[in-house]
C-alpha cells in the first residue's frame, strides 16, 4: 500500500529530531549538510502538511513546542527503524566477520552509545553496525535469539540466560512540569510520590523497572497505576511538560529541559534512584571482533 502523504517525507521529520537535540535550526541545517533557508523551508512545509505548529523560533535558535516533542517522539522509532534498515542493506554488501548486531535500550542508545560507536570506527574502521533499540526486556530477548551479538540495558536485573558487565551508572530524576504542585515546594515525599500516577514508560522498560524496584525495596508500598504508557522518552517529556503528570526518567534525558526550566527536578528525600547499566551477551559464549572492542570502549568511556 502507498505511504500515507503526511509521513512520506522522513528527512523533515529527522531534521525536526536534529533541532530538538542541538536547539538551532542552523545547527541541525549542517548536520544535515544543508543550507539554514532550505532547512527552514522544510520544516514550514511539514508544519503546514501536518496543520500544527512544531517549532518556536527564538533569537538564539529554536525548541519545539508540547505538540513538536509529542510528533519527535512518534516519529524517533520510524527513523531509527529506516537507519536499522540502511545497516541491514548495507550489511548485505560485506563479509559478516565485519558486522556487528547491537540491541540498546533507549537510555543507552541515546545518551551513550553515539560516542561510543564513533570511537569503535576509529578502531574498526570496516565494520558495519546494526543497531536495534528496545526496552530492557526486548533488548535481551534479541541478544538470547541471536539477533544481536551484545546488548545493553538498564533494568535492575541480570536477565537469566546472560552474562552481563557493568559500564556505567545512571540517576533517575523525577520530574514535574513547573506548574505542577510539586514543583514549588520543589520536594515530594516517597510515598506520596509512589502512590501518585505518573506518565510511564512501558511494561519492559529499564527506567519502569529500575523506578518500581527502588519503591517496593525502599518503602515496601504497593505502586499507583500510571497515568499515561507511552515507549518514547520524548513522549514522557511531552506529557509531563504539558502538566498530565510526574514522570521519572533519566537525568541524561532531561537535562536540557532541567536546564531550560521547562520541566522541575523534585528531591525525593530517602529514595536511592541510581541504576547500573550493563552490556549482555548470551552466557557461555565469549565476546569476539567488534563486539569486544565495543564492551571495552565502553568500559573506557562510562560517562
Amino acid at each position: 500500500m502507498p505511504l500515507p502523504p503526511r509521513v512520506r517525507d522522513l528527512t523533515s521529520f529527522d531534521l525536526l529530531l536534529s533541532v530538538a537535540e542541538l536547539g538551532s535550526i542552523g545547527r541541525a541545517a549542517a548536520a544535515h549538510r544543508m543550507s539554514q533557508p532550505a532547512a527552514s523551508a522544510r520544516l514550514r512545509h511539514l508544519e503546514h502538511e501536518l496543520g500544527v505548529r512544531l517549532l518556536k523560533r527564538e533569537a538564539r535558535g529554536a525548541r519545539l513546542t508540547t505538540v513538536g516533542e509529542l510528533v519527535a517522539g512518534w516519529v524517533q522509532p520510524v527513523v531509527d527503524r529506516a537507519a536499522d534498515l540502511e545497516a541491514g542493506i548495507a550489511a548485505l554488501r560485506v563479509d559478516r566477520h565485519t558486522h556487528l548486531r547491537i540491541a540498546a535500550s533507549l537510555t543507552v542508545a541515546e545518551y551513550l552509545l553515539p560516542r561510543w560507536l564513533i570511537a569503535l570506527r576509529a578502531t574498526d574502521p570496516d565494520t558495519v553496525t546494526a543497531l536495534s533499540c528496545g526496552n530492557s526486556t526486548e533488548v535481551a530477548a534479541q541478544v538470547l535469539a541471536g539477533e544481536a551479538e551484545i546488548g545493553f540495558i538498564e533494568g535492575p536485573e541480570v536477565p537469566a540466560g546472560v552474562q552481563a558487565r557493568e559500564v556505567a551508572r545512571d540517576e533517575l530524576a523525577v520530574v514535574a512540569a513547573p506548574s505542577h504542585e510539586w514543583a514549588r515546594r520543589r520536594r515530594v515525599r516517597a510515598t506520596e510520590l509512589a502512590t501518585t500516577p505518573l506518565v510511564s514508560r512501558e511494561t519492559g522498560s529499564g527506567t519502569r523497572q529500575a523506578w518500581e524496584r527502588a519503591v517496593r525495596e525502599q518503602l515496601d508500598t504497593d505502586l499507583a497505576a500510571p497515568v499515561l504508557e507511552v515507549s518514547s522518552t520524548t513522549a514522557i517529556k511531552a506529557a509531563a511538560m504539558g502538566g498530565i503528570g510526574p514522570a521519572v526518567l533519566s537525568v541524561r534525558a532531561v537535562a536540557a529541559e532541567l536546564a531550560a526550566g521547562t520541566l522541575v527536578r523534585l528531591e525525593v528525600p530517602g529514595l536511592d534512584l541510581t541504576r547500573r547499566l550493563r552490556a549482555i551477551w548470551p552466557t557461555g559464549h565469549d565476546v569476539r571482533g567488534p563486539a569486544r572492542d565495543l564492551l571495552a570502549i565502553a568500559l573506557r568511556n562510562p560517562v
